[in-house]
């Protein structure tokens, strides 16, 4: 898949930062990741992992040697001074608190160069007081009055403290760095469903294995048994069993015949064919379906507006808070004043920091993006995510949505003297020329009855009436009802038959040749199989459906009851389809537009949700918020559940942020001291700031186990 572009780095928090290299984001100080991960993208994580290794085996000794003295025997004492004691404890923790904890500065700083202050800002500035407090203790006591000193004459130091948050801020950003990987694990397994090479014909005669890269459009390429098809095409010569599995979740394989599409990545089963490359690179669908997935992931939900409030006043507001209490603790606080107050400020810093808080929505998102690609649910952004499990009306498109999108000829009755044979001659010779799926079963019954067709001049389409044009000199003109009285045709001696036909669910069209009447076709539509379940199941989850389509009053409602939809509006033009959907938004419902073709576009871009069946249109997959790529409406239920699973996770991830931050701080303050005499160290509070970020990240990840 070298035709991505992984070199487009974003922030896991702050999706709208983009770079062209890695870096740090300079809102949050979090190191920037590609957009489209390859399992080569661990550089942060290795630089972390060793920072935290050293830091662990100089840190281990030194807080064994730091505590030593708590023990009854008091064993350290007994080896060294108390002297030697803190030159020892300072030689442990220069690496950590220079080599280790370099990057944290370096964000602190920028982050105060930018004015932008993050969670980094709170770790620097927390280990820069310890660690340097110790230090100048340690080198100049002198400067130090008499109320700082301890009973053996020396001023306390904190180089155990200091190395100890490093230790563990490392150890949470190394977890966590590995956890966020996980999220990416969506995008990667699709990675590796492409093949790797392809095999060109060349000249009819040779052939020749080439990377994947080299396909151009146009070329032929064969597919043996066993194979991956390499790229998006159709089948030119030959036939097979191809397992589109990994797109549809459909384990039976389908039988391709010459002149079906076929998919990249998908699997030929049992025969070798040849095949016409038609989408290469990032235009085939599994690439469309791969940059999706990745956008979705690092968009940011309107939720996250509310988590990005508190997190810009936070840190200062900390920062403030941290400050009262070194002043309140100094001023009234027992003896040591200064060691309290000291010790009480840093755990301020440190407990509050705000990764939690930062992580709770984008991982969730990142998660439920990913489990939705997995299940052949494609969400184009967060937004989408959030809003789907609000909806209460389900507009549905009829044609490739409800029915399968291959209507067959099922009726053709001539009059006025015209055979079945001149009938379908010319209305296939002019139909060749439209895209809509009713022309193609006309031209599809021409061709299976081997009706040679001929090409149409002057041809016009006529959105939701029909079309027009010549045949060899001849006007033809085919289409609804509309179309024949804009044309002064008399259809009037064929009333009772055309409504026959529309009440056993069949969509009439009028052919006129020569402004005359010359018959009708009757086309049906099956409904697919997995619609009436889908419908039931949607009913059950108190959603209203409606059935939008452009058919005749008739037909519509012979299709409506067999599914047992809510409310059909039928007869409607593409253009009026979007004014139904207005019209359902300004009585207050929240609507979701579900459609495949290009006539949908408008309306799936107006509703509140738009949702693309994969088996449509490109026009319609691009305008809709979400894409089922089975175009299977069970797919929609399966979006609902996650969309509320989702949602829910992402809550959870919030109070837990919100709810440590507001009991952390002021535990970190000593609230509790005058009533319990309880202090929360700063080493416990580098444990417990690190452990909540781990915390929400493990909270996000449960959704890719989730049932749908």
């Amino acid at each position: 898949m070298s035709d991505f572009n992984s070199s487009i780095y974003t922030c896991p928090m702050h999706s709208e930062i983009r770079n062209t290299s890695p870096g740090d984001c300079p809102k949050c100080g979090m190191p920037l990741e590609p957009i489209i991960s390859n399992q080569e993208d661990l550089a942060e994580y290795k630089n972390m992992l060793k920072r935290f290794i050293l830091a662990a085996i100089f840190t281990i000794p030194l807080f064994i040697i730091a505590m030593g003295d708590l023990l009854p025997t008091r064993p350290i004492s007994k080896i060294f001074s108390p002297e030697i004691k803190i030159y020892i404890e300072m030689f442990l923790a220069l690496p950590v608190c220079i080599w280790s904890a370099w990057p944290f500065y370096l964000k602190g700083i920028n982050s105060l160069i930018k004015r932008k202050l993050n969670m980094f800002t709170l770790i620097s500035l927390g280990v820069i007081v310890a660690f340097g407090y110790s230090l100048v203790a340690t080198i100049i006591p002198n400067i130090f009055p008499d109320s700082f000193r301890n009973s053996y004459g020396l001023v306390d130091v904190y180089f155990e403290a200091a190395a100890v948050i490093v230790t563990l801020i490392l150890l949470g950003q190394v977890l966590e760095l590995k956890a966020r990987s996980q999220t990416g694990a969506a995008i990667k397994k699709l990675l590796g469903l492409s093949a790797k090479t392809a095999r060109r014909v060349i000249n009819n005669s040779s052939e020749e294995d080439i990377e994947l890269n080299q396909v151009k459009i146009d070329d032929i390429l064969r597919v043996r048994p066993g194979e991956k098809i390499p790229v998006d095409g159709i089948i030119v010569d030959g036939s097979s069993y191809i397992d589109e599995s990994m797109l549809t979740g459909e384990p039976i394989p389908v039988q391709k015949n010459i002149n079906d599409k076929v998919i990249g990545a998908t699997i030929n089963v049992n025969s070798s064919f040849l095949m016409k490359a038609q989408k290469i690179g990032s235009e085939t669908l599994l690439s469309r379906i791969i940059i999706m997935v990745a956008e979705a992931e690092r968009s940011k939900a309107p939720i996250q507006k509310l988590a990005d409030i508190v997190a810009s006043y936070f840190v200062p507001i900390v920062i403030a808070i941290s400050i009262i209490t070194f002043i309140i603790w100094s001023l009234i606080g027992p003896e040591p004043k200064m060691t309290y107050a000291l010790i009480n400020s840093i755990a301020v810093l440190i407990i509050a920091c705000p990764c939690a808080l930062g992580l709770a929505t984008p991982m969730s998102i990142m998660v439920a993006t990913g489990k939705g690609a997995m299940n052949g649910i494609l969400f184009k952004n967060a937004e989408a995510i959030e809003s789907l499990r609000s909806i209460d009306t389900l507009v549905i498109d009829k044609t490739g949505t409800l029915t399968e999108g291959k209507p067959k000829v099922i009726n053709i009755i001539s009059y006025n003297n015209f055979t079945e044979e001149k009938l379908l001659y010319y209305a296939a010779s002019l139909e060749q020329n439209s895209e809509h799926p009713l022309g193609a079963s006309i031209v599809q019954n021409a061709k299976d009855k081997n009706i040679k067709i001929t090409k149409a001049d002057k041809f016009n389409s006529i959105s939701g009436e029909g079309v027009t044009g010549f045949v060899n000199d001849t006007n033809v003109i085919l289409g609804n009802k509309n179309l024949m009285d804009q044309n002064n045709i008399n259809i009037s001696i064929i009333t009772d038959k055309v409504q026959k036909l529309r009440t056993e669910g069949q969509t009439v069209m009028f052919v006129a040749i020569n402004n005359k009447l010359a018959g009708i076709i009757g086309v049906a539509d099956p409904i697919k199989e997995t619609t009436f379940a889908a419908i039931d199941n949607l009913h059950k989850l108190g959603l209203k459906i409606i059935m939008l389509t452009g058919d005749n009053k008739l037909t519509a409602k012979s299709v409506a009851d067999k599914i047992k939809i809510d409310l059909v509006i039928s007869e409607v033009l593409p253009d009026e389809k979007l004014t139904v959907i207005k019209k359902l938004k300004q009585k207050g419902a929240t609507v979701a537009m579900a459609g495949d073709g290009v006539n949908d576009a408008p309306a799936l871009a107006m509703a509140d949700i738009g949702i693309a069946m994969g088996t449509g249109t490109d026009v319609a997959m691009e305008s809709a918020g979400i894409t089922l790529v089975k175009g299977d409406l069970l797919g929609i239920e399966k979006a609902i559940s996650l969309s509320k699973k989702a949602m829910r996770n992402i809550k959870q991830n919030l109070f837990f942020a919100f709810f440590y931050n507001a009991f952390g701080v002021p535990l970190a303050a000593g609230i509790l001291y005058p009533f319990f005499g309880i202090l929360l160290n700063p080493m416990i509070a580098a444990f417990a700031m690190s452990f909540s970020s781990v915390s929400v990240i493990g909270n996000a990840l449960r959704l890719k186990k989730a049932k749908l």
